[in-house]
């Protein structure tokens, strides 16, 4: 057909009553041409997701309301079209992948039965040319064994496969537009590279429109052809990619942009400090089957030796199940583990019981991923700080007055004490976690992923906050990511991790210039956007 794929025209969604400000998004023109990727950036908030929500006709009914514009899908008017006509284009002419697979399916249906359902609803194929079908797309997906993933469960397939069987159902009717909302954020960078490639592949093959979701000027870098950015529901700038990449005018579109961390690290720098944590030939080693089955070990973790000095970042990076998050939550004692040493300042804590290590517990403090489920949503701020102080035999009056200098030195107002975690940003609560964890006056702080669900530029500030704790307070901090960009802007060294085993490691500037083993070099071949050179870079 002539003309676009979508096309949106002065589109606003009007927010509830005592919202921020009136529309989530306001006055928005966009279109998507067959054969063209255009990618939707900007932060948390800029009305990227509801913009995506519109378009499918997925907006909560009674809470976010289209009150102008219009949307047309290959020309036909969908704004205002019924329920029963909106479920026959969904899959048919349009489809969406969602940023995290494992809520998106069915955890207790076969991944074939879920692509099954599409085609049964859709289409008038016999079972076997269902069977057939499902068989080819999870082919054109590049997953391996189709026959066996068509009868495996969502649990039973890594991140990076279920976001394949995403993309299959999505796919399957080979439809006009597709509507990626981040799905490689929770990604590593292999896995990443790879859905990336496949989005691309499978939208030239096709002739698909693609609207793609993201924050990250990495994945816009790498498969963008052109760019729309949002700020506060409005498009401020929009264009071809390589111009606002290169030239953006707008000041919040070249923000984002320099917010995005270098892939070149600084050059080492010395640090000098006394040792504060070192692991010598740590293992974890799980027991799965058993009962009517036979028992088998799987290790996790094989041989780890780590060492972090006061003063020093330490990142340890790795593709999903390389034994990162384990060999952290083994140092926290979170969870047990199987053999070697975990020593702090000298004394081995790897195999106190529970009652011995209720004195060495706030000397390393963690603070995980996900800042919605790290605080209690029952509990004001105030309340989530002071109870790790508390326990530990502080009064809480002076704790409290703690907290309120804390919230401070972390940037946030020192008001927030009385409010609760859902009146907060993202960032914000991240920091707040961060806060919490520094209350316990650790000698060890532990990062894990803690900015890969971030924006770019609440990401920077969270990134600056460490560098700051680092500095002023000298702890030795462990830093997990699969983000190769933010560890080799905050880490003094890096441990590569693959199968449970560190590879390769030393300070970051020698081990990302000059990696010596071939799997390092994939790692930095697969980061998204390496071969642009952000303006960071240049400055």
């Amino acid at each position: 057909m002539a003309g676009p794929v979508l096309a949106v025209d002065r589109l606003s969604v009007e927010l509830p009553a005592g919202a921020d400000r009136r529309y989530a998004v306001e006055d928005l023109d966009l279109d998507v041409q067959p054969r063209e990727i255009v990618c939707v950036v900007g932060e948390s908030g800029s009305g990227k997701s509801v913009t995506a929500y519109t378009c499918m006709g997925l907006l909560p009914k009674g809470q976010l309301i289209p009150v102008a514009g219009s949307i047309e899908l290959e020309g036909e008017e969908i704004l205002h079209a019924s329920t029963r006509r909106l479920r026959q284009l969904r899959g048919d002419r349009m489809a969406m992948v969602f940023q995290e697979p494992m809520t998106a399916l069915n955890p207790v249906q076969r991944c074939g039965d879920q692509i099954d359902e599409v085609l049964r609803i859709h289409t008038r194929l016999d079972r076997r040319e269902r069977e057939a079908r499902i068989l080819d797309v999870l082919h054109q997906v590049h997953l391996p064994e189709p026959g066996r993933i068509a009868r495996s469960f969502p649990h039973q397939l890594s991140g990076g496969q279920r976001q394949r069987i995403m993309i299959a159902m999505a796919l399957v009717l080979e439809p006009a537009l597709l509507i990626a909302d981040e799905p490689t954020t929770a990604l590593d960078v292999t896995t990443q590279a790879q859905i990336l490639k496949l989005v691309r592949e499978l939208q030239d093959r096709h002739g698909t429109g693609v609207l793609f979701i993201t924050h990250d000027f990495g994945v816009v870098a790498e498969i963008a052809d052109r760019v729309v950015v949002m700020r506060q529901g409005r498009v401020v700038e929009s264009g071809p990619a390589e111009a606002i990449l290169r030239r953006p005018e707008h000041a919040y579109t070249r923000m984002l942009i320099d917010a995005v961390p270098s892939l070149t690290p600084h050059p080492t720098r010395a640090r000098g400090g006394t040792p504060v944590l070192a692991t010598t030939g740590l293992q974890k080693t799980y027991r799965s089957g058993g009962f009517f089955g036979r028992a088998h070990a799987v290790p996790a973790v094989k041989g780890v030796d780590l060492r972090v000095d006061a003063g020093e970042i330490v990142g340890i990076v790795g593709e999903s199940g390389s034994g990162k998050s384990t060999v952290a939550r083994c140092i926290a004692r979170l969870i047990d583990p199987t053999a070697g040493e975990i020593l702090i300042k000298g004394h081995d804590v790897a195999t106190l019981s529970t009652r011995a290590l209720h004195p060495h517990r706030r000397r390393i403090q963690i603070v995980f991923q996900d800042p919605y489920r790290s605080l209690n949503p029952r509990r004001t701020v105030g309340a989530s700080l002071i109870e790790g102080p508390v326990n530990y035999g502080e009064a809480p009056s002076a704790a409290l007055a703690r907290a309120r200098e804390m919230l401070g030195f972390v940037g946030v107002d020192a008001t927030a004490i009385d409010r609760y975690p859902h009146q907060f940003s993202g960032g914000q609560r991240q920091r707040i976690c961060i806060a919490r964890a520094l209350l316990m006056e650790p000698e060890i702080l532990i990062a894990d992923e803690a900015v890969s669900a971030l924006d770019v530029s609440v990401q920077a500030q969270v990134l600056d906050l460490l560098e700051r704790i680092r500095e002023r307070l000298g702890l030795a901090v462990l830093f997990i990511t699969h983000d190769l960009r933010v560890a080799a802007q905050i880490c003094d060294r890096v441990a590569v991790m693959r199968r449970g085993e560190v590879v390769e490691s030393g300070p970051t500037f020698d081990v990302f210039q000059n990696p010596h083993n071939s799997y390092t070099r994939t790692l930095i071949k697969a980061a998204p956007g390496r071969s642009w050179s952000f303006q960071r870079e240049a400055s």
